[in-house]
């Protein structure tokens, strides 16, 4: 197994542990709603502290429920995630490119120009 394999194999470990751990030990249960974000969980937490505070915004569009909102959420990401994959793909093809372009021009033989010397 090649060096980049390796490192491959590790961080698509440590990615699947990342995922899978906080399920596995729990960690979530104590709450209502563990899956919550971290503007929720803000939310609530100011409430707290402050209960007569008003935001100073107030989103442009509300989505009408939960599933909405993370359906959404995730069509955002999965947009994200594919400019990200487009622009490195094109980075890489390019290098590829060059690297085939400067390979076969230093194969080349010397061409005779017809006249020459």
């Amino acid at each position: 197994m090649s060096r980049n394999a390796k490192i491959n194999a590790l961080l698509l470990l440590a990615v699947a542990a990342l995922a899978v751990l906080p399920l596995v030990l729990g960690l979530g249960d104590h709450k209502e709603e563990p899956f919550a974000g971290a503007d929720a969980e803000a939310e609530t937490a100011i409430t707290e502290i402050e209960p007569d505070y008003e935001p100073w915004f107030s989103p442009l569009y509300e989505p009408p429920s939960g599933e909405i909102e993370s359906a959404l959420f995730a069509l955002q990401a999965a947009l994200g995630a594919g400019v990200l994959a487009y622009y490195f793909g094109l980075r890489r093809g390019r290098r590829q490119g060059e690297e085939r372009a400067s390979t076969a021009a230093a194969t080349a033989a010397p061409r005779d120009t017809p006249g020459g010397d």
